[in-house]
C-alpha cells in the first residue's frame, strides 16, 4: 500500500502529512528530533487493517510551517493544529496516538476535546499531570551539568551542536537512546556544562537496531539539513509557559481510553519521579486499557519494535470499535 502526501491548512499553519488507507482516523505524532517519517511502519500496518493512518509532521519539523516567534510553539498551539487537522481531513473524530513529544500533544489533546479524540496512545511519554512548580525550577542541575532540557532553553546553542553534523546527531541520538546502547553512568539526561548534548550520549558502544538503517538516518540528517533544528527546540523552550496556561486544567484527568507502552531502556522511565508515575498511572487515566514494558527496548519505541507496537496498536483500535 502507498504512502501519499498531502498539505492541510490547520490553527494558521500548512501541515504537511503522510498517509494511507481508509477508514476511521488514526493520528500518528511523532516527537524530537523526527518526522512523519519515524511512524513509516505503522502506516502501512494501520491502512491495511481497515485504518486510514496520517502522520503529520508536526508544527515546526519537516515540511510544516516553522513559525519564528517560540511563543508559536505552546501546548495550546500544538494541540490546536492536529484538532484542526482532524477537521481539514474531512474527519469528525480521531484516535491519537503520540511518541516522544508526541505522546504530550496526544495525551493533552484527549483532556482538552474528548469529543474529537474517542482514544489516546502514548508511546515512552506517560501522561503527567500539571505540578505545583514551573517546570524549569525543579529540572536537575549541578556545578558540572544540568538537565538536558535546560541546556536546550537558550536559543541557538543546541541548534549550533547539532546542525555542525546533522548526520551524527541523528546517529548518535538513535543508536545512544536505543535499547542497544551501553547504559551511561550517573544521573539520567544530564549535560555537562562544558560540553554539550552529544557529549552527554556519545561514546557509544553497540549497533543501531535492526530496524534503524543507515538509509533511514540519511532520510532525518537531509530533513534537519534543509530546516535545522530550531523548530523542534522551541517546544521545551515553552515549558514554563504551558505550566502558566494549562493551570486551568489543574487535577483534570484524561477520561477516554488509553493504551501506554514504553521500552523498559527508556530513559523516561529513569527520569525522576517516573518509578511512582508509570504504576499509578490510571490515577490520572481512569480509562488506562494497558501498560506495555517491552523489555530490551529503548526510546525509539515505534521503530525499535514495530511490529509489535503495530500489534498493540490493532488491538486497541478494534477494541474501541
Amino acid at each position: 500500500m502507498e504512502i501519499t502526501h498531502r498539505f492541510v491548512t490547520t490553527n494558521g499553519i500548512k501541515m504537511h502529512v503522510a498517509m494511507a488507507g481508509e477508514g476511521p482516523l488514526v493520528l500518528l505524532c511523532h516527537g524530537f528530533p523526527e518526522s512523519w517519517y519515524s511512524w513509516r511502519h505503522q502506516i502501512k500496518a494501520l491502512a491495511s487493517a481497515g485504518y486510514c493512518a496520517v502522520a503529520p509532521d508536526m508544527r515546526g519539523y519537516g515540511q510544516t510551517d516553522k513559525p519564528e516567534a517560540i511563543d508559536q510553539y505552546t501546548m495550546l498551539h500544538l494541540t490546536g493544529d492536529v484538532v484542526g487537522l482532524v477537521e481539514g481531513l474531512g474527519f469528525t473524530d480521531a484516535v491519537i496516538v503520540g511518541h516522544d513529544w508526541g505522546a504530550p500533544v496526544a495525551w493533552h489533546s484527549a483532556l482538552f476535546r474528548p469529543d474529537k479524540f474517542r482514544g489516546v496512545v502514548g508511546l515512552s511519554v506517560p501522561f503527567r499531570p500539571r505540578g505545583d512548580v514551573a517546570p524549569t525550577t525543579v529540572m536537575p542541575q549541578t556545578d558540572d551539568a544540568i538537565f538536558y532540557q535546560l541546556y536546550f532553553q537558550e536559543p541557538g546553542i543546541a541548534e549550533a551542536e547539532f546542525e555542525r553534523d546533522p548526520k551524527r546527531t541523528l546517529s548518535v541520538a538513535l543508536l545512544g537512546l536505543s535499547g542497544n546502547s551501553t547504559p551511561g553512568k550517573g544521573a539520567v539526561g544530564m549535560v555537562p556544562r562544558n560540553g554539550g548534548w552529544i557529549d552527554a550520549i556519545a561514546p557509544l558502544v553497540g549497533d543501531l537496531p535492526a530496524e534503524i538503517t543507515e538509509d533511514d538516518i540519511d532520510f532525518y540528517a537531509n530533513e534537519y539539513k534543509r530546516t535545522g533544528f530550531r523548530g523542534g527546540l522551541n517546544w521545551y523552550r515553552n515549558a514554563d509557559r504551558n505550566w502558566s496556561l494549562l493551570a486551568p486544567w489543574a487535577g483534570a484527568k484524561v477520561t477516554v481510553p488509553a493504551l501506554y507502552v514504553v521500552g523498559d531502556r527508556d530513559l523516561v522511565v529513569r527520569f525522576p519521579g517516573a518509578d511512582k508515575l508509570i504504576p499509578n498511572l490510571r490515577q490520572f487515566v481512569p480509562q488506562l486499557r494497558e501498560t506495555i514494558m517491552l523489555p530490551g527496548c529503548g526510546h525509539w519505541t515505534q521503530q525499535e519494535r514495530p511490529e509489535e507496537i503495530n500489534a498493540a496498536l490493532v488491538r486497541f483500535l478494534k477494541e474501541l470499535n
